[in-house]
């Protein structure tokens, strides 16, 4: 029987069958690092090779990608291998890979101890190191669509299945490692194009979540937090093995599309007026309006005293001696008392607090009524407008600045559905996501007031990492940093009352991810340079 034969490497139907089995294998495949583990191993099962390398050009070089070898247990390059450490081959005729890289040419060596074509000065010092025996190698070029070379296997070691020992490559088998070469180059353009086309799309991504963080000093960084701390409350719930998330998993495609909505969840605020966003005191609007009802106020304070000036002036006797305080001059002291102390309340009540007391409403709106009537320094003292930003009873935003704020969710959903994430379906619950981390497990969420059994835990994982993030962030203009413990309270509560998913919450705080998550930020921004999270 021929030697082609009992190694069971003939061209028949079976082995074309595989042939075309193995191609379609690979096409399926665009995970880069995981193509070209199987191009090796395919390789290698067609042609019966004990061992095998796998290159590709860079430049006059050839950079090792994957190194295996059955009779040595080792496996390196591949998903969860150890890295290749050896430096890269340079592109040159002495060595068989550089010439089969620069000819295109196949190249079949029986024994490479007894070959002087070629320099195997580095196969003869790795057997001498691992006690190995090259011996039959098979190095064929990798030729992409257009004709270009653009890697190289090296097998090595045919081995006859029937006797179990080494032989060398039968010529009948130099068709089927040709074809499969080819395949396997058109597979890895495949996988390289569809890489930069997904990278491109993520760093479009990444400009937009730049230029809505760029649109405020005070929260510059609030997109690529929410985004990774969105990213490891996922993993962390994948990680789980016990307890209420122990029977979630997501995959690798989902995984994809809770970091992308991440990255996204606020792409709408580019919409929204940077005053909105920024606004630091109830009458902030690009300017902050405190220093107008300041003017004012100092008018009349002005004003009062120079009635006390008058009224002192008239009652001064002829040869300068003073006389007693006149009424006049009383009452135009205690009105500037009294417009002195209604305006440092006023300028109090300015500043952005957890609540305003229906005391302190009270004493606003009488100054209100007692002040709106005077006219000084161009205007009423307090007006109208003005009272009612001032009557904010939480926060900085009144009602219609509220709506303004609220419509960024909106705008996010209009912005995203004309992106084409359907097109591939991997991505196709990103518009969603992103559009509902303002949603409430108890229905009272915007924009559209989805209840708990419509809302995916994907959103509601990203609706507690916006949350925390809001609450943690040490920049905000309108707020006081908060110790962790407040923190938690608050997002305890939270849960409790059905505005947060309780279970995500306890989550975060139970096994420290908040504590990781900022040890991880300040380590990458002490770095001097922006997380990706994995984009």
């Amino acid at each position: 029987m021929p030697l082609t034969q009992s190694a069971g490497l003939t061209l028949d139907a079976s082995r074309t069958a595989k042939l075309v089995e193995v191609g379609i294998a690979l096409s399926a495949e665009t995970n880069l690092e995981k193509l070209l583990e199987k191009i090796i191993s395919y390789a290698r099962e067609l042609t019966l090779a004990d061992a095998g390398t796998l290159y590709t050009v860079n430049g006059g070089f050839l950079d090792f990608k994957i190194i295996q070898n059955d009779t040595l247990g080792i496996r390196l390059g591949g998903p969860g291998s150890e890295p290749i450490t050896l430096a890269p081959v340079p592109i040159t005729r002495s060595a068989v890979s550089g010439y089969a890289a620069l000819t295109g040419t196949l190249v079949n060596i029986p024994d490479v101890y007894e070959s002087s074509d070629f320099d195997f000065t580095g196969p003869r010092r790795y057997d001498e190191k691992t006690g190995y025996r090259s011996r039959s190698m098979l190095v064929v070029p990798m030729h992409d669509h257009e004709g270009t070379i653009i890697g190289v296997l090296q097998l090595l070691n045919c081995t006859d299945p029937a006797q179990k020992t080494v032989i060398p490559f039968p010529r009948e088998v130099e068709p089927i490692a040709s074809a499969f070469a080819s395949q396997a180059a058109i597979s890895l353009t495949n996988a390289k194009l569809i890489k930069e086309v997904r990278d491109l799309f993520e760093s479009l991504i990444r400009v937009m979540a730049t230029a809505v963080d760029a649109k405020s000093p005070y929260t510059g960084n609030h997109v690529q937090r929410v985004a990774k701390l969105n990213t490891l409350l996922a993993e962390e719930i994948n990680a789980c093995g016990e307890g209420v998330f122990a029977g979630v998993h997501f995959t690798e495609d989902q995984m994809s599309e809770i970091r992308i909505s991440g990255w996204l969840h606020d792409v709408g605020k580019i919409t929204t007026p940077t005053w909105v966003m920024d606004k630091s005191t109830k009458l902030q609007t690009v300017f902050d309006r405190i220093e107008l009802v300041k003017s004012r106020f100092t008018a009349a304070v002005l004003e009062a005293e120079a009635r006390a000036l008058r009224a002192f002036g008239a009652r001064v006797s002829g040869d300068g001696e003073k006389v007693e305080e006149s009424p006049e001059m009383a009452r135009a002291k205690e009105e500037t008392e009294a417009l002195m102390a209604d305006y440092s309340f006023i300028e109090s009540v300015n500043q952005p607090s957890e609540f305003m007391s229906d005391e302190m409403l009270a004493k606003l709106n009488d100054i209100y009524r007692r002040r709106s009537g005077v006219v000084s320094g161009g205007g009423p003292l307090l007006t109208a407008e003005e009272t009612l930003n001032l009557s904010i009873r939480k926060g900085s935003l009144n009602e219609h600045e509220i709506a303004l704020m609220r419509q960024h969710v909106v705008d996010t959903a209009k912005i995203l559905a004309e992106v084409p994430f359907d097109k591939t379906g991997k991505l196709k619950n990103v518009p969603v996501y992103a559009a509902q981390h303002h949603e409430k497990l108890n229905g009272t969420g915007y924009p559209r007031g989805i209840a708990e059994t419509d809302l995916p835990l994907q959103s509601r994982i990203l609706a507690v990492a916006d949350f925390y993030e809001a609450l943690s962030a040490k920049d905000r203009p309108y707020k006081k940093p908060m110790p962790p413990e407040v923190i938690y309270r608050i997002m305890k509560s939270c849960g409790e009352h059905g505005e947060l998913d309780p279970k995500i919450v306890e989550l975060l705080f139970e096994r420290g991810i908040h504590e990781k998550f900022e040890e991880l930020y300040e380590r990458e921004k002490g770095a001097g340079r922006r997380s990706t999270d994995g984009i």
